[in-house]
């Protein structure tokens, strides 16, 4: 089944995906590397696609904030990345991942998919309706990333919350050297313009060391 063919997730049409105004002279920052950790998923849900909300056709959504999102995949001069796969992990409201061994299996919220996956468009653009990552015991509010390309892991990397205060002792955010490096994972969750269940949304661009060719 194409993961972008989603008849019941057509709202996902919906989300507004920001392009980059230009073709920039100098080249992006990339985005940073960063350790895959222990969590990701030793037995993938029954439903792998970019809505982590709702699990298949259930009508009992995941329990948290519901987080929009979005972002472009392109190299470091800027051209889109087509067909790269984007797939991403994190806790749910608990804390817990789907991993067997991420939290208690008591406290997991069956109704979060816990991990999906999106191919990019034409533009290199993906989205994903998930949730406003949530802290768990020693590491600060984020949601891991992968991007594949012709069935080989290009990049692994985290996304973070802006003005999170744990951000400053994250032990993994701090391994990241430089500041204009680091910041580039860390991205507002800005309010949903017009949401009345305080839903948010986010863009994460993904820079790659790597080109359609290679």
């Amino acid at each position: 089944m194409n993961i972008q063919s989603l008849p019941r997730r057509s709202f996902l049409s919906s989300i507004p995906l920001f392009t980059v105004p230009g073709l920039m002279a100098e080249a992006l920052t990339l985005t940073p590397k960063q350790t895959e950790g222990p969590f990701y998923p030793d037995k993938m849900p029954i439903d792998t696609d970019n809505d982590l909300i709702i699990i298949n056709n259930s009508l009992t959504p995941a329990v948290g904030t519901v987080a929009y999102l979005s972002g472009k995949v392109t190299d470091v001069k800027g051209n889109p990345l087509r067909n790269a796969l984007v797939e991403i992990w994190q806790v749910d409201n608990n804390g817990v991942y789907i991993h067997s061994r991420g939290g208690s299996r008591d406290k997991l919220d069956s109704n979060f998919q816990g991990y999906g996956k999106f191919l990019t468009d034409s533009k290199g653009r993906y989205s994903f309706r998930t949730l406003r990552p949530s802290p768990y015991s020693g590491r600060t509010p984020h949601i891991h990333m992968a991007v594949s390309a012709k069935g080989q892991r290009k990049l692994t990397t985290q996304c973070y919350v802006e003005g999170e205060p744990r951000n400053q002792k994250d032990f993994i955010l701090k391994r990241v050297k430089g500041s204009k490096e680091r910041n580039s994972l860390i991205i507002p969750f800005n309010p949903l313009p017009k949401s009345k269940v305080g839903e948010v949304t986010a863009r994460f661009d993904i820079v790659v060391g790597w080109t359609p060719e290679s």
